[in-house]
């Protein structure tokens, strides 16, 4: 691949709806912009924290560990489905604080299949210096995604009144939830 060619995919996949983009609107929703924007730090480190030991050692992993793909998917899964529990019981806006926290943020970034697509299938690239090249699109991309999920959330939040509505933040569980459920159905074979 290109770097045009990575760049485009990286955005394309790191833009779609996911459990990290997903928690990065409630954040914008809940907070506003800038404080959901310091979160895109943990974001990023937790993309790197699994896509760079996948690049680098990720082929001879699967090889010798067929069933690590599958396991760290239903990991993530059984992370999501607990997210969209936990999201669904808190109280009414006003009466918690943020469901949203850093924590949260890098569980769910670390667990995030989309990194796996981008640690086995992106990111490698022969020599040190395309990787690194990778690398920085990861991050550019990843900052540029994540900041529009936190925007799309601020957009959400009505007047000056802070929280998160409690019918956003169900339908924000039920989408975790439907998230989930597809994680499985993929180890199934259904998805």
């Amino acid at each position: 691949m290109t770097l045009a060619e990575t760049a485009l995919a990286l955005l394309v996949l790191l833009a779609a709806p996911g459990p990290t983009n997903t928690l990065l609107a409630i954040a914008g929703a809940e907070r506003g912009l800038a404080p959901a924007a310091r979160l895109i730090p943990v974001v990023l480190l937790g993309y790197l924290a699994t896509t760079v030991p996948l690049a680098l050692l990720g082929a001879r992993l699967l090889e010798s560990a067929p069933l690590a793909k599958a396991l760290v998917t239903v990991a993530a899964a059984a992370w999501v489905l607990r997210l969209a529990v936990a999201m669904w019981r808190l109280p009414a806006r006003g009466e918690v604080g943020p469901a949203v926290t850093s924590g949260r943020i890098a569980v769910t970034t670390l667990l995030n299949p989309k990194a796996l697509i981008v640690g086995l299938v992106l990111l490698p690239a022969p020599g040190a210096t395309r990787l690194g090249l990778n690398l920085a699109l990861l991050a550019g991309t990843l900052a540029v995604a994540s900041l529009l999920w936190a925007l799309l959330g601020a957009s959400l939040r009505r007047g000056a009144r802070a929280g998160l509505p409690a019918s956003w933040r169900r339908a924000a569980s039920v989408w975790l939830g439907a998230l989930a459920l597809y994680l499985l159905g993929r180890v199934a074979g259904l998805a």
